[in-house]
């Protein structure tokens, strides 16, 4: 499967480049810096140049030819608001827009977790999860896209389990590497199509839990 990762160079779409590669797959990173391009050379993956600013038709361009595209792209804690509306709201429109414009229909977003439910919105990041709940209604009901959400809650750094839970979830956190397995994992799961994935560290196997999905 030929794949493009939009927001590779973030820590997620590090561990899903790596993890594609690893598995066998034809997977390009997108990335928005030239100097951001060593880390994936040291591993042999391929990069492109992603402008999240720019024209879904210039984006289509680079999309041409791929089976899926990750998107996994955000603004940063560091940037402000204004950032968060145009590379986490309007950037991943964008991507979905020229996901259709280049004819690719396997798209996987990964979300927050309870981005959809505003009550359960954290209030110090209530902008981020704005831009989330619009980009992914968006995903859901503009387009027609095979799509995937996969909505993570708290990130950690801590080494990953390799098991998840996606059901009857309170809160919680998961290990980066995780939610990349996870997100790897859906693109050989077609129940996963069309579905909106809460994850947190659980007690069953990733293929398992997205079996049962």
């Amino acid at each position: 499967m030929k794949v493009f990762v939009i927001g590779a160079n973030g820590n997620v779409g590090r561990l899903i480049s790596k993890q594609l590669s690893e598995k066998g797959e034809d997977v390009v990173a997108g990335i928005r810096k030239p100097e951001q391009a060593a880390f994936f050379d040291d591993l042999h993956i391929k990069t492109a140049h992603v402008d999240l600013l720019g024209r879904p038709e210039e984006l289509g361009v680079t999309l041409d030819g791929f089976d899926a595209i990750i998107f996994t792209a955000g603004s940063g804690g560091k940037t402000g608001d204004d950032m968060t509306l145009l590379i986490d709201l309007d950037g991943a429109v964008k991507s979905m827009q020229a996901a259709q414009i280049a004819g690719v229909k396997r798209y996987v977003m990964v979300s927050a977790l309870w981005a959809e439910d505003r009550n359960r919105w954290n209030d110090a990041i209530r902008p981020y999860y704005a831009a989330k709940f619009y980009a992914d209604e968006w995903l859901r009901y503009r387009t027609d896209l095979d799509y995937t959400i996969v909505e993570p809650g708290a990130l950690t750094f801590d080494e990953g389990t390799g098991k998840i839970n996606t059901a009857g979830i309170e809160g919680g956190s998961i290990a980066r590497e995780d939610v990349a397995s996870t997100v790897v994992a859906t693109l050989d799961q077609p129940k996963t199509i069309n579905k909106t994935i809460p994850v947190v560290t659980g007690e069953t196997p990733i293929s398992e839990a997205l079996k049962n999905i």
